[in-house]
């Protein structure tokens, strides 16, 4: 498993952007690049574009590896369509990413621990893996004993988010749904996202 060791929001000001759009990014204080040369800004070539579109998306989703990003790539291309719609359809699809939409946590990276301690089950049964692929109309719930937990209520009361149509959930139960899957325009970034740009640094 990846794991980012450094400051989470620190790539923030790597990409000159609020990736989450969380009040706490240090975006918000700086916009501009960390180190000595962050404040020189270049015109980016068209790989250093390409390049940082996939960072972007990549880093987005928190901790996926660089091997586990390709495969969903290369999974994107499989697929009928469109490759850089088929690329979004299938990161949304991931467990950790569903219980993020849903409001069960606050970030994307509480969402992977989430997951990972057991908390959720899909159609009755308890999933442990955050890459875990749900499909459209799984029956996705959070375990009765872990109903309980103060940081469901804070992450479903907050109001720094809203949950996206595509997602079905009752805070109440603590249970829900993927009504159906996402394309681009259907996901709230904060953020532009081109995962057209993606598909073709990975094309080069």
């Amino acid at each position: 498993m990846t794991k980012r060791t450094e400051s989470k929001y620190k790539i923030d000001r790597r990409l000159q952007v609020n990736l989450w759009g969380r009040a706490k990014s240090p975006i918000n204080k700086r916009e501009y690049g960390p180190g000595q040369h962050g404040q020189r800004r270049k015109k980016p070539s068209d790989y250093g574009v390409q390049l940082m579109a996939k960072q972007k998306l990549k880093g987005y989703y928190g901790n996926i590896s660089e091997r586990q990003f390709r495969k969903y790539y290369a999974e994107a291309m499989r697929r009928k369509g469109d490759s850089g719609e088929n690329l979004i359809g299938i990161l949304e699809s991931r467990l950790d990413i569903i219980a993020y939409r849903m409001k069960l946590v606050p970030t994307v990276f509480a969402a992977r621990q989430f997951v990972s301690h057991g908390h959720l089950t899909v159609n009755g049964k308890r999933v442990t893996v955050p890459s875990y692929m749900v499909k459209v109309g799984d029956a996705i719930e959070v375990r009765r004993k872990s109903k309980e937990l103060a940081t469901l209520k804070e992450a479903s009361e907050s109001a720094e988010r809203d949950v996206p149509d595509y997602i079905d959930i009752n805070h109440s139960s603590f249970a829900g749904s993927v009504k159906r899957t996402p394309g681009l325009k259907d996901v709230p970034y904060p953020v532009q996202m081109e995962p057209n740009l993606v598909i073709e640094f990975y094309s080069r």
